[in-house]
């Protein structure tokens, strides 16, 4: 079960990024949505990803420099 999740992921993902290139070579309407929405998709995983991450750039440092 979990792997057709991961499949169907995967599958939107990659559909998603050939809108992006369709609309950035000018496709119809429903390409620049869904083009649109991807985008947005992944300023959230990004910033999500960030948000997570404030304050433990330096865990692996042992101040030996």
């Amino acid at each position: 079960m979990l792997l057709f999740l991961l499949i169907g992921v995967l599958v939107l993902a990659v559909g998603g990024c050939v809108c992006v290139v369709w609309a950035a070579r000018g496709g119809p309407p429903w390409v620049r949505a869904v083009s649109t929405a991807t985008l947005l998709a992944a300023r959230l995983v990004s910033k999500m990803g960030t948000k997570s991450n404030n304050g433990s750039s330096n865990q692996g440092s042992d101040g030996d420099d």
